[in-house]
């Protein structure tokens, strides 16, 4: 959903009132600011939570997109990791006014070019089929040999505000494409930031922990596969932690300015 979509410049805040000319709703006195991480991932939500924790943030409430009311999400049609979670939290901002994060990451494997990319979550067909895709990717690797088996998990995290998704215009016309002329996270009220976390595609799954391609990946830093990690570990290392803990600082200045 676009700024316009949405009625107006200005966001909409949860309970239907309006959040001003574009402005972030303010965290009152003793009330923590809800910041929405744009996704249904249980997991996600958990380990973003963590990170706040870690990070001593404080009157900050991450909540998800089964807490705010429905909104049509668009599909991911971005060419990178980077304009997909960008058109994510901008759709997610305009409709909830919320600031809004969203993320897009996958594994790239060295063999593969690169692939399956931002096909990821999608690579056996059906998204979110972890198991399927995981093992489609263990087939396709199957005959290629441990000296050219790298591979690295990527992540682009996004942050806008209501206000960063209200000035996403084209040609001065509040809509869903980013700003003639402006590279990817440069709108006011729109962070874009990355984390890669470099390692070995396995031969075989290992471990219960994490989701996605967690077992197969070999992190560079020791021998133990990502799903054999405790979370504690995986936050430290992680593409995704790394890109998330790489958000923090907008957060306290989000938090500084509400």
């Amino acid at each position: 959903m676009s700024a316009t979509d949405s009625g107006s410049g200005a966001g909409r805040s949860p309970d239907g009132g309006s959040t001003g000319s574009g402005s972030t709703p303010s965290s009152s006195a003793g009330r923590a600011q809800r910041i929405l991480l744009a996704t249904r991932n249980a997991k996600k939500l958990v380990e973003l939570r963590r990170i706040v924790d870690a990070a001593g943030l404080a009157d900050v409430e991450i909540v998800g997109l089964a807490d705010v009311p429905e909104f049509p999400e668009a599909p991911e049609t971005g060419s990178t990791f980077a304009e997909n979670a960008l058109a994510k939290a901008r759709d997610a901002a305009a409709a909830t006014g919320l600031p809004a994060i969203a993320d897009d990451s996958g594994i790239t494997v060295d063999a593969l070019n690169g692939m399956p990319g931002i096909f990821s979550a999608r690579w056996a067909g059906r998204h979110g089929d972890d198991e399927a895709n995981l093992q489609l990717l263990l087939g396709q690797t199957g005959d290629v040999p441990d000296s050219r088996r790298g591979a690295a998990f990527v992540c682009a995290a996004a942050l806008v505000t209501p206000a960063g998704a209200a000035a996403d215009t084209r040609d001065g016309t509040a809509g869903g494409a980013r700003s003639v002329g402006a590279p990817l996270g440069e709108v006011p009220g729109q962070t874009v930031v990355h984390g890669t976390w470099r390692g070995t595609l396995l031969r075989a799954p290992r471990g219960e922990n994490g989701f996605g391609y967690d077992p197969i990946f070999a992190p560079e830093e020791g021998t133990r596969s990502s799903a054999e990690l405790s979370a504690e570990e995986k936050d430290a290392a992680s593409h995704r932690g790394r890109a998330l803990r790489a958000l923090v600082p907008h957060l306290q200045a989000l938090l500084t300015e509400s």
